[in-house]
């Protein structure tokens, strides 16, 4: 599509404007209402409100009436609020200093521009707003006598429609907005809007904003590039090991099951950001479960199914690949969900071929899940279940809206301003490709995890789940074990993860990181960023843990390699794919991650 604000497609005269907006005002028609036929036709409107948030918030305005007082008083502290700021505005326009009444969050960077503070018109627009927000999110969150789980509903879709009303995302009150507006005489909102509709095209109705230059990136390319083999598949995972980058190795294998809700290569990004390469750079022969990205034809596989064929299936093979039976074992966040469960499983059978076993950013007591389980309730529950029914899966993009929603800001707004407002395109980023390259849930195992793990928390209950026959009990795990956990994880949050350091009955070792589920995972010691936490200790309170931890510059990868290879320092020849029984199937990455469902 031609870039109207190149000066070679410009369409600076008249007659080309106009015909350049009445085709888009014909494709806008076009795309409204084949969206509203499909509403119609195919029963869109029958889930309305599948989160039951409008119930949620009945029954707060219910509670909230029922106290008039506390709303009158939330009033006045409003209207206070609002007094100071005009006091401050008119003592600003007559030349003196003064403090704002308010200051947005130091990483908030809607108002990251110059013009929010300088100018005092954008700067009451800014306080005005940021106060507005302040006052609706305490008044809900005061509401007495609901049940803890509206509470968090309505506290999150207040957040939600706090950052929608931002006056960043609006075009007269964004200064960068109207001074782009004014410099290109309208092009960008032109070229905006020309966006906006690619964006619902993609999405068929739905609006799919592109996070990044999809083209930029290919799988197997520029990104997870790691040089190896696929050793070995199933209908679940193909089984990558990677060629050696030092002449000895350790003995023991490693192996990573990543979550499936995304693809393996969040560990493989780049050669200067991979944990993938740099394992193998320390001597570590690696393997990688890349699972595959299901269909209607994978509807009935089950959590049961992902243990024995994944990491049960992967430890078979990778002993028939090096000759080795014992392994260390890294999950990440619903890979180490199924990590623990698979040891349990393990420890009742009496098979101790995992020697060592990592935690990254893993849930095992799902009692306080964070942000998430504001979309997991019953009502919820029966709605997704009955999508799934009818499709055989969770769709990508649906898991992919639930992630962004929890940073709305960086990864809905954000976007919103630069690719529609400002009329940009987005930047090529190698994470947001990852995060954009969604993964299909089979309707079974996802059902299963939800209910079971979100909603009834059966997986930390003695004998609450049953795998294989065997009741699974995770105070039987005696493995080492290292959890690494972020402390601004919205997904796992630090102080529920922590709650396996009393769980297992082996030798456990906590850290915490700098940083978010991503970023505080994937963070090489060449890039020098944020830092992490260590305590030999493990109280049975998070916060006593904190408070007795050494803070360290850098990354946690060092600490983990320190740790892991003082349980196992013999070291072998280096170990190439397809020395052992096992012949390559094809180059990594393979073919199962290049699998795209969008």
């Amino acid at each position: 599509m031609a870039d109207p604000t190149s000066s070679s497609e410009s369409p600076s005269d008249p007659t080309d404007y106009t015909q350049t907006m009445a085709d888009i005002a014909e494709r806008s028609q076009a795309l409204v209402s084949d969206f509203l036929a499909r509403q119609a036709e195919g029963g869109g409107l029958g889930h309305a409100d599948p989160m039951n948030v409008g119930g949620a918030f009945l029954e707060m305005t219910k509670h909230l009436m029922m106290d008039p007082h506390k709303i009158v008083q939330a009033q006045m502290e409003l209207w206070q609020d609002y007094m100071t700021l005009w006091q401050n505005a008119t003592r600003r326009l007559m030349g003196e200093e003064v403090e704002p009444a308010v200051t947005p969050d130091r990483d908030d960077r809607r108002f990251k521009d110059a013009a929010w503070e300088e100018n005092t018109l954008f700067d009451f627009i800014k306080q005005s707003y940021l106060l507005t927000a302040r006052w609706m999110q305490n008044t809900v969150r005061e509401v007495e006598g609901l049940d803890d789980q509206t509470a968090k509903k309505v506290d999150f879709y207040t957040g939600q429609f706090v950052d929608a009303m931002a006056p960043s995302n609006f075009v007269m009150t964004n200064p960068e907005v109207l001074r782009e507006t004014l410099d290109s005489k309208g092009e960008n909102l032109v070229k905006g809007l020309q966006n906006l509709l690619d964006d619902l095209e993609r999405g068929q109705g739905r609006l799919k904003i592109k996070m990044t230059d999809t083209e930029a990136f290919e799988v197997g390319g520029n990104i997870a590039t790691s040089p190896g083999k696929v050793v070995y598949q199933n209908e679940l995972l193909q089984l990558l090991q990677f060629e050696p980058l030092t002449e000895k190795v350790y003995k023991r294998p490693l192996l990573i099951i990543p979550p499936w809700i995304n693809k393996y290569y969040i560990l493989d990004l780049r050669e200067k950001n991979s944990f993938i390469r740099w394992a193998t750079q320390q001597g570590h022969t690696v393997f990688c479960i890349s699972w595959v990205n299901p269909d209607e034809r994978l509807a009935a596989k089950t959590f049961e199914d992902y243990m024995f064929e994944g990491p049960l299936a992967a430890l078979d093979a990778i002993e028939r690949a090096t000759g080795e039976s014992r392994v260390n074992v890294i999950g990440y966040c619903l890979g180490g969900t199924l990590l623990a469960s698979t040891l349990a499983y393990m420890a009742a059978k009496k098979d101790n071929r995992i020697a060592t076993a990592t935690y990254l950013v893993t849930l095992t007591d799902f009692t306080e899940p964070g942000e998430l389980g504001v979309f997991i309730d019953e009502a919820q529950l029966e709605s997704l279940e009955e999508r799934m029914e009818e499709r055989g899966y969770l769709e990508g993009s649906e898991m992919a809206t639930t992630f962004n929603m929890l940073r709305a800001n960086d990864l809905i707004w954000s976007f919103v301003v630069n690719n529609y407002l400002l009329g940009k395109d987005p930047f090529p980023f190698d994470l947001l490709y990852w995060n954009s390259d969604s993964t299909r849930m089979p309707a079974a195992m996802h059902g299963f995890y939800l209910r079971k793990m979100y909603v009834e928390n059966k997986l930390v209950e003695p004998g609450g789940i049953t795998l294989g026959g065997v009741p699974i009990d995770l105070r039987r795990i005696k493995t080492p074990s290292f959890l690494l956990s972020t402390r601004e994880d919205h997904i796992a949050p630090w102080m529920s993860t922590y709650a396996a350091t009393n769980l297992y009955a082996g030798p456990v070792t906590f850290t915490l990181a700098a940083s978010g589920h991503i970023a505080g995972v994937v963070n090489p010691p060449a890039a020098g960023k944020y830092s992490y936490w260590t305590n030999p200790e493990s109280p049975a309170s998070p916060d006593d843990w904190l408070a007795g931890a050494t803070e360290h510059a850098g990354s946690w990868w060092p600490e983990w390699n320190k740790w892991v290879s003082s349980r196992g320092r013999t070291k072998v020849n280096s170990r190439k794919p397809g020395d052992g029984e096992l012949k390559p199937i094809e180059d990594a990455p393979g073919s199962y991650v290049k699998v795209r469902v969008s």
